[in-house]
Order: C-alpha cells, then structure tokens, then sequence
C-alpha cells in the first residue's frame, strides 16, 4: 500500500525566513563588533598601537665610546683595548629568562658571580638594552653558542673592546685598574653617558682621570626584524672616544726601581725636582689588574688579601711610616734657621742624651759608644741620633712643626690620585686634641729623629727631598704628563702648583748639599759604600732607620732573634747630580733594617736616568 506525503509549504517559508532573519541579526552584531573594535583599535588606541609598532620596527641604541689608552712617556702602551667575545642577552626578546639562563649554563659555563653581575645590571637597564652575561668568551665557546642559538632567542654573541694591561703587575698602583660598574657607582655617575657601558675605573690614574678616559656615548636608531636582528640603520650619533694619556712615568725606570726592591715590600718615588714630575711610581708587592677587569674569583681575590705584606695595598700614596733618620736634614735646617743651633758648633755625643730635669732616662745613639764631637755636618754624615735629640730639645715640638710643613710634612703633596694619605706632624695642640693628654718633652726628642708620632709617605719625602734639592722649590707631583684628544689635539693642563720655601740665610742649603754629599763620600758616611761605586755624577743622600716596636733601656736590638715583619724598615732619600740636581729618589724598603742597604737601589736608579744604564 503506498503512503503519500503532503508538504506544508507555508510552514517551511516561515521557518525559512525566522532562520534568515536570526541569522542575519548574528551577522550584523558580530560585523558591530568588528567594526567596533576596528574602530577602537584604529581611533581610540591608535597612538599606543602605532608606537609599539613602530618599537618593534625601529630600535635605539647606546654606542658607547672606547676608553683612552695610556702610554708612558716614551709612548709605551700600559693600558689598552682589546676585542673580546661577550654574551649577551636583550632581556625584552626573552619569554622565560630563568630557563635562558638554565639552558645557557648547559652550553657555557656560567658562574654565580656572572649571573649576579647580569641580575644587578638587570635592574638598571632598560628592557630593550644588551646586557651582558659572560665575557672573554673563547673561540669554542662562540662556537658552541652559535649552533645552539636558535634555542635562546633574545641571546646574542658581540664583540666588544675589553680594558687589558700589557705590563701586568708593573705600574699597577699608578694606572690602576678598571671593573665593572656596581650600584652604588650608578648613583654618582651620569647614567646617560654610560648607556652601554659596563666598566669603569676603580683605582689609580683609571679612577682619577675616569671622566677624561670614558668620552661620549652615542646613539642610533636601528631597524629590527622581528628576532631583533638589525637589518639597517637608520640615523646615526656616533660616540666620541675618550682622551689618551701620556704619563710621566718611565717604564724602563719603574721596572729598574722594581727590580732593585727585590723581594722586600716597600715603595720607590721618583722624580725630576724641577717639573715636579713622577718618573717611578713603585709600590711592591703587586698584582695583575687584568684579574679585576672582568670581576675577580672569590678564590683569586682572597689570596691578594691574605697574601703577605697586602699587594692591594698602595705604599706610596697609602703607606704612612716613621721617617727615621731621613728627617734629619730638615730638622737641622730648622734648627740652624731658627738660631737654635750654630751651623758650626758642636755637640758632644757620649752614646746617649738625657733631658736636664730627667738623668735617670737615657735616649740612646745608634752607635754604643757616641760619636764624640759633633757639628750639624758631621751629624748628618754619621746620621748622630745625640746631636738631633739636643737641636729637638732647643727648638721644640711646636717651632719644629712649623718649620716641617713647610717641606711638606703633614700635608698631601696633591699628586693627581685619589685617597692619598696626608702622614702625620705631631704638635702640642694636636696631642692635646686628639689623645686629650700633655706633650711630653721626650716625645720632642724622638720626634726630632723621625719616630714617635712622626709619620710620612714615600711621596711626602720625595716632595721633601725636592724642596731640599732644589733650595726651596716645592711643586705638586705629577703622573700626567700631557691628554690627547681621539683626533690629536692635544688638551692644555693646569700647571702643578709651586711655592718657594724662604729661609733666612740662602747659604744653609749648600751646606745641607755639602753634608748629604759627605754621607754617601765622606769618610765616615753612612752610605759611603754606595758612595764610592759612583760613576761620573755625585749624589747627595740620607740613610734613615725607622724601628717598627719600641726597645727598652736595658734591651738590645738583636736583628737575628726578631722575626722579619717586626725589623727595622730602611729608607733611603737621595738627589743626584748635585750641582744641578735632575732627579730625585725617595725609598722604604719595609723590614730592610738599615738604610745604608737600600742606598744601592738609589745609585742603580740614578745610572739608568743619568747615564743610561741598567744594572741588569
């Protein structure tokens, strides 16, 4: 039986046309929305959205500029820039930077020092910025990165110049060293001059001189693509270089002055008494400051530390030590200045002095014995500890004081290096001020031969030892000796300071020249066995020993039962040629025990200035 079907065809068209109107009603919200959005995206945020294009599409860059060299003075590199490999990240381009670090330290090794330097960096610097992870990469290691780099997007391997110091542990406290910026730096530097920049300086004439050696950032704005890559450049500022300096010192005379100091930790100044300029800046021991310049391992750095004698230490420009003997000469022409004592009369030297209220106290002479009579020449050819203990006692501490700093005692000499310490020229008032006690006459006593409270550095009695060489010119050291713009141009300085040391006879300093001569050539100079090996110039000198601890009255210094570190330090002060003094030596050879063995040093430095010679 068939059965037959009868469409309702009203029915259909009505469901029809709902369906079409429903669905055209959908249709026209969501094109409303579309166009709403398009709208919003095209008017509302447009400037937002183009800006971040534009960001994506146009980058700018930090250029930083290449720091100065430094030469001596003959032009000898001792500091340079060298090309180094460095890792580095651009923080923005990297999804998950805790996994990039993870995944890199599977490829090169990475220490937690690095990625503490990278996380402090981090923070200082803007996201599009390169920061850098890792430098002195090797060339296996840039190998390794560059096939693994599809793995670390936002990573990047740059060449960069990088601080090195060719003559490594020599001239180091002079030059110093650079490393890289710490957050207290960020603090006190131009932040938008460093833009790109990592290092700095952090001693020596690198710190001293960090705005003239760091120059000018520049800038460009580059097109990226979207891995960050650049494709061209779009306008550019480049950096203007730092300036280069050419110092004062000489190389071959610094390594001469390294060399005579031998083993013994110490500090030799050399200079030219009428420029004022520091030929030999030498603080022994030292280090290398290339360890420092990428940041120095926890290892390293504590060996540098608890290494004998301190070779961080500056002893030139930090080193405050009794000048012993070496003060002498000044106090003698205080004392003959000031008419406390006759430049011919004589004091009788029975191998110790006593106060006259106090005859139970005896200060002691060097020598057991004495010295017997004794005029101010004869005293400082056999350095007699009596003769100074009674011109001490004549002139005081205070009138004493007065008369030493204006050699320069007590006060920093102004050499063109931070920190320098200023030693210490003891008076009344500064006794009273600062330990809250009276000034003892006996304290007058040591004084006057350079112990006690008397302190000066290397530097002060190099300065001292000029005034004295040049009769009264005292000028301000120097390292720099001339800076060098990038395209030559050579920047004028400031000439160093000079003032004139008035006495009131002119003839005092010819016989303190005479009498200096007389301790490396006289028949009984202290240094008369340096003094007769001299060549074709005479030298005018004075041997000082500086006690580390005190003795008693009844003990004896007996060199072979006191351990190294408490002997007697030996300096030695000399200027050479005597008639027209050129240069000047200063040296403390710590432990050394008597200055007559360091004279040697002065004499092998002086032949390598004034007749070309090198002892080695």
């Amino acid at each position: 039986m068939r059965r037959s079907f009868v469409t309702d065809h009203s029915f259909v068209s009505r469901l029809f046309k709902t369906r079409a109107i429903v669905a055209g009603v959908v249709s026209l919200l969501l094109i409303s929305l579309l166009l709403a959005r398009l709208g919003q995206l095209q008017i509302v945020e447009y400037a937002h959205f183009a800006s971040l294009s534009k960001e994506n599409r146009v980058r700018l860059m930090a250029l930083p500029p290449n720091r100065g060299l430094i030469y001596d003075r003959n032009g000898v590199v001792l500091a340079e820039n060298r090309p180094t490999y460095h890792l580095e990240l651009i923080p923005e381009q990297i999804e998950d930077l805790e996994a990039t670090l993870l995944g890199l330290g599977e490829v090169v090794a990475i220490s937690e020092q690095n990625i503490e330097q990278f996380r402090t960096a981090l923070r200082t610097h803007r996201p599009f910025e390169s920061i850098s992870l890792r430098t002195r990469l090797s060339e296996e290691e840039v190998a390794r990165l560059a096939v693994n780099r599809h793995r670390f997007p936002g990573v990047d391997i740059a060449a960069r110049l990088s601080r090195y110091y060719p003559q490594r542990t020599s001239t180091v406290h002079a030059v110093g060293y650079v490393g890289r910026i710490s957050e207290k730096e960020l603090n006190t530097i131009d932040v938008s001059n460093y833009r790109g920049t990592t290092h700095i300086g952090k001693t020596g004439l690198e710190k001293h001189y960090e705005a003239e050696l760091h120059g000018i950032v520049g800038q460009q704005n580059v097109e990226v693509n979207a891995e960050g890559r650049i494709l061209r450049v779009i306008d550019k500022v480049p950096p203007i270089p730092g300036n280069d300096l050419i110092l004062n010192l000489d190389l071959e005379l610094q390594l001469t002055a390294e060399r005579a100091l031998g083993d013994f930790a110490g500090a030799v100044i050399v200079m030219e008494p009428q420029t004022g300029a520091v030929l030999a800046f030498v603080s022994e021991p030292t280090y290398d400051p290339n360890l420092f310049v990428h940041g120095i391992s926890v290892k390293d750095y504590a060996a540098l530390r608890q290494g004998d004698y301190k070779p961080l230490f500056n002893r030139a420009l930090f080193g405050q030590y009794p000048p012993g003997s070496t003060l002498k000469p000044f106090v003698g022409m205080a004392g003959v200045d000031a008419k406390a004592v006759g430049p011919r009369e004589s004091i009788r030297c029975i191998g110790y002095y006593t106060l006259p209220h106090d005859k139970d106290h005896r200060y002691r002479d060097w020598k057991k014995w004495g010295h017997g009579k004794v005029d101010l020449a004869d005293a400082i050819e056999q350095s007699c500890d009596v003769y100074f203990y009674e011109l001490a006692h004549r002139l005081g501490i205070n009138r004493m004081h007065d008369y030493l700093r204006e050699f320069g005692f007590g006060d920093r000499t102004g050499v063109d290096l931070l920190g320098e310490r200023s030693g210490l020229l003891p008076s009344k008032e500064w006794k009273r001020k600062i330990h809250g006690k009276v000034w003892y006459p006996g304290e007058t006593l040591i004084a006057g031969i350079g112990q006690g409270y008397m302190l000066a550095t290397p530097l002060q009695l190099a300065v001292a030892t000029s005034v004295l060489a040049t009769k009264g010119k005292k000028i301000q050291p120097r390292l720099l000796k001339e800076m060098r713009a990038y395209n030559g141009e050579v920047t004028a300085l400031s000439a160093p300071s000079v003032s004139w040391v008035k006495l009131g006879r002119e003839d005092i300093w010819d016989q303190m020249h005479e009498s200096m001569r007389r301790v490396l050539q006289g028949e009984h100079g202290t240094a008369r066995a340096t003094g007769w090996t001299l060549k074709s110039y005479e030298m005018a000198g004075k041997t000082g020993t500086a006690q580390v601890f005190g003795i008693a009255q009844d003990e004896e210094y007996d060199a072979e039962t006191v351990a190294r570190k408490l002997r007697d330090h030996a300096l030695f002060i000399a200027f050479a040629p005597i008639e027209d003094p050129e240069i000047v030596v200063a040296i403390i050879e710590e432990n050394g025990e008597h200055g007559s063995a360091v004279a040697p040093i002065a004499m092998k430095i002086m032949d390598k200035y004034l007749l070309e010679e090198d002892a080695e």
